[in-house]
Formats: structure tokens, sequence, C-alpha cells
């Protein structure tokens, strides 16, 4: 259990790059290449091209690509509610991996079968990608995410791929916006499995939107915390959304806030997206949102259009999510199976 497990001072200190006149101040330890140079990153994980050895190495020294050439797009959020059998996971991760070329899924939701998270690390190792890793609240209340945290953190620790494929942990998704903690408890519980996760080398970040630090006062004590920046990006939500070929402000009025506030920390738009359908809880809250398979596949060939903003900036981008089956209307592929529009977004640039 976690409570059985000493708390260790942090490790993430971390390495200073320069982008331009942003600096970004890596929280993740040995890093091996080049800043911004993601035509050589293939001696990493998750670099495109990456070959999976037989076995896991002696020690993670030079595993992990240096999240400066993890820009542009990333991967998929995937929801893991439906206990994907671990047949499943790695079939579809490797097709996120080969089709696609991403570099990581993001888990969402939760799934509480036992050895579950292990048999995301098998399919994770099996496809060549990674993953960032959820702690899900849920929106029913209840402490369940302490065993959901205790589970993972075990899992982490016993299983030995799971350093070798876990990017980062979440510490929930929305939990700010969803008032799930207030946020110097939800600071607390970063810093405490910071500490615990330390020997692993895996950071630690809270997934949510700008709005959701907003009307904490900034909530800069999690701010604080987090080793890297997960942001969510929903431009349809916004009050002054219309169709998705004209979010780009809204897109940069959040990063720019990241970017403000953010204390140079890596950041990645981790849930993001835009639906095409609405229905209760998927509800535009200006009248001129337009919801449409036209509008999701024009947002995206936006975010890729910007490719030179995202690498100025070392920000990587994730779809949300993987299929409509996991969450109406966001996905990339159809409840039919098929992709609902082309989708091939760079990953470098």
């Amino acid at each position: 259990m976690l409570s059985a497990i000493p708390l260790l001072a942090s490790l993430f200190l971390g390495a200073t790059q320069v982008h331009g006149q942003i600096q970004i101040i890596s929280p993740f330890t040995n890093l091996t290449v080049s800043a911004g140079d993601a035509s050589t990153a293939s001696n990493c994980f998750p670099a495109v091209g990456f070959q999976m050895p037989s076995s896991t190495p002696a020690s993670l020294n030079g595993w992990w690509c240096d999240t400066s050439t993890e820009y542009a797009w990333v991967g998929f959020s995937y929801e893991v509610t439906a206990c994907q059998s671990r047949s499943q996971l790695k079939s579809e991760f490797t097709n996120i991996r080969k089709k696609f070329q991403g570099r990581y899924v993001r888990l969402y939701g939760a799934c509480d079968r036992d050895g579950f998270y292990d048999d995301v690390v098998e399919a994770a190792w099996q496809a060549g990608i990674g993953v960032h890793a959820l702690i899900w609240f849920g929106f029913d209340g209840g402490d369940i995410w302490k065993t959901r945290r205790d589970n993972l953190v075990n899992s982490l620790f016993s299983n030995p791929k799971a350093p070798y494929v876990t990017r980062v942990v979440q510490f929930g998704s929305e939990p700010l916006f969803d008032d799930v903690l207030t946020v110097n408890s939800l600071a607390s519980q970063v810093r405490r499995l910071k500490g615990i996760l330390a020997p692993l080398g895996i950071p630690v970040t809270v997934s949510d939107m700008a709005y959701s630090y907003q009307k904490n006062n900034g909530a800069e004590p999690v701010l604080d915390a987090i080793d890297l920046i997960d942001a969510h990006m929903l431009p349809f939500f916004a009050q002054d959304a219309s169709t998705a070929a004209a979010s780009w402000p809204i897109v940069t009025r959040d990063i720019e806030w990241f970017v403000m506030n953010g204390q140079g920390k890596k950041i990645y738009l981790s849930e993001n997206g835009w639906p095409s359908e609405t229905y209760p809880g998927v509800e535009p809250n200006s009248p001129f949102a337009v919801a449409d398979v036209q509008n999701e596949q024009d947002y995206y060939n936006l975010l890729d259009s910007m490719c030179w903003y995202f690498k100025s900036l070392s920000i990587g981008w994730f779809a949300h999510i993987y299929s409509d089956d996991q969450e109406p209307g966001y996905g990339i592929y159809g409840t039919n199976g098929q992709l609902k529009f082309p989708f091939k977004p760079q990953t470098s640039c």
C-alpha cells in the first residue's frame, strides 16, 4: 500500500533547455538527445523508428528521449473503462504505433480489474509505445482513487517493464475543475507521490484545463508541485467558440496562460479535441459552436498546420480520443471500426 512505502525526496530538478524566448525546464533525468532535434531521436524511447530491445536494459540511463523532441502530435487519449483485454490493448497500441507513428497513449478513465495496468505495460512494451498513466477520481466522490493510486504504485514497482514505458503519472483528470480535493491537498498528494516514484524516475502531473487553474486563483501550489503540464484543450466549449477552423485564438489563449504561469515546465495537450456530435454532457457554451465530423477533422488539421508553433514551444499534443466506442463523438475511429476522416498528423517539422 502507498502508506507503507517511504516518502523520498523528489529528484526531478532536471536541466534547462532554451527554445527561442521560452525556457523549458525538463523534470526528466537521463536525457541524451539534443534539444529539438527530432531527426536524431530514433536511438531513444519512444521515438519514431526506435527498435525495442528483446528485454529491459540494465538501467534507464539514456532510455527516454529528451522531451524537447516530443512536439507536434504524440499520440492518442485512450479510455480504459471497458477494461480491454491484454490482446486488445496490444492490437490497438500497435495500430497507434505502426499506422499513425504514435509515441504515447494517454490513459483516460479507469479499469479496476486486478493486474490491468500490468496488461497495459505489457501491451505498451510489445507495441513499443509510451504511456501517460492516470489515477482516476471519477465523478461519484468517495475514496476509490486511493485504491487506484496504491494499485498503480504497486504495479510500477513490481513490474520490471513499467518504468520503461510509463512516462508520467497523471494525478487526476480535471481534479481542479471537479473540486475533488482542495488545491493544497492536491498539491500535497502530488508531492508525496513524486517522492515515492523518484527511485523509478517517473514524474507526476495533473491533467486539467487552464480554466480550472484560473478559477482556483491560479492554483499556484499545484503548478509548483507538478513536474510537467498536461493541459486540456477543448475549444468547442469556449464561450466564444464557432467553428474548429476559427479556434486558433482560443487554443493559443490557453497555451499562453500555461506558458506564462507554468514556470517553464514541459507542456503536453493531453485531453485535446473537438467533438463530432453533441449530447447531454457534451454541449457547447456558445450558440455558434459547430459539432460535426468536418469540424473534428478541421480541428486536427488546424493543429497539424501549426507544427512550427508547437515546435517553437516544445509542446506535444494528443488526439482525444482513439475511438467513438470509448467516448462518443470524439473518436478518430467510428463505432464501425473505420476512420471517420483521414488522420496523418506530423510528428516533427
